[in-house]
C-alpha cells in the first residue's frame, strides 16, 4: 500500500467522514483516494479558509472533518483558525504539503516555507513534520490526539516524504 493509500485508510479508521481539499500535486494521490473512498464525503474547496468553514460546519453537523491543503495558503487561514476553529474548540487535522523546503523546484514556494512553522507556532497549533515515508505510521496517533484534545493539528509533509517531488 502506498503512502497516499495509508493516509486515506488512517482517515477512515479514525472515523473522518468529511474531507475538503484544495488542489496540490504532492497531495494528489491522497485527494484521489479520499474522492474514491465510500465512507468519506469529499468536498473540494476554492480556498483554504473556505475549506475550514466547511470543516467547521461538518463538525457542528456531527462529522469528523479534515482539510488537505498546501502551506503556501496558510496565511489566508489565520483568521479562520483563530476566530472559528480554535475559539470554538473544533478539532481539525490539517494535512499540509510543506512546499518550499530543500528540493523544491518552484522558487515562489520558498518564501512561505520560511513562515509556515512560525505561523503555526504563533497560533499554538501542534505541528508534526513528516520527512520519511515511515512517518505515516504516526497518523492514527495524531488523528486520535486531535479529536481527543479538540484542537487543530498540522501535519506537514515535505517533498522527501513524498519521494522527492
Amino acid at each position: 500500500m502506498d503512502i497516499s493509500q495509508q493516509i486515506v485508510e488512517s482517515l477512515a479508521r479514525n472515523n473522518v467522514e468529511f474531507v475538503t481539499t484544495v488542489p496540490c500535486k504532492q497531495l494528489g494521490g491522497v485527494i484521489e483516494g479520499v474522492e474514491a473512498h465510500p465512507d468519506i464525503m469529499h468536498v473540494p474547496s476554492n480556498k483554504e479558509d473556505e475549506g475550514m468553514g466547511l470543516c467547521a460546519g461538518a463538525w457542528m453537523g456531527g462529522k469528523r472533518p479534515c482539510i488537505i491543503m498546501q502551506n503556501t495558503a496558510l496565511g489566508v487561514t489565520v483568521n479562520t483558525l483563530a476566530t472559528l476553529i480554535q475559539y470554538y474548540q473544533m478539532p481539525l487535522p490539517m494535512l499540509i504539503s510543506y512546499r518550499g523546503e530543500l528540493g523544491e523546484r518552484v522558487a515562489c514556494q520558498v518564501e512561505m516555507a520560511v513562515h509556515t512553522k512560525a505561523l503555526l507556532d504563533q497560533l499554538t497549533i501542534q505541528t508534526y513534520h513528516f520527512h520519511q515515508p515511515s512517518d505515516v505510521e504516526e497518523m492514527d496517533t495524531i488523528l486520535n490526539h486531535t479529536f481527543m484534545s479538540r484542537k487543530p493539528t498540522a501535519i506537514l509533509t515535505d517533498s522527501n516524504f513524498w519521494g522527492g517531488y
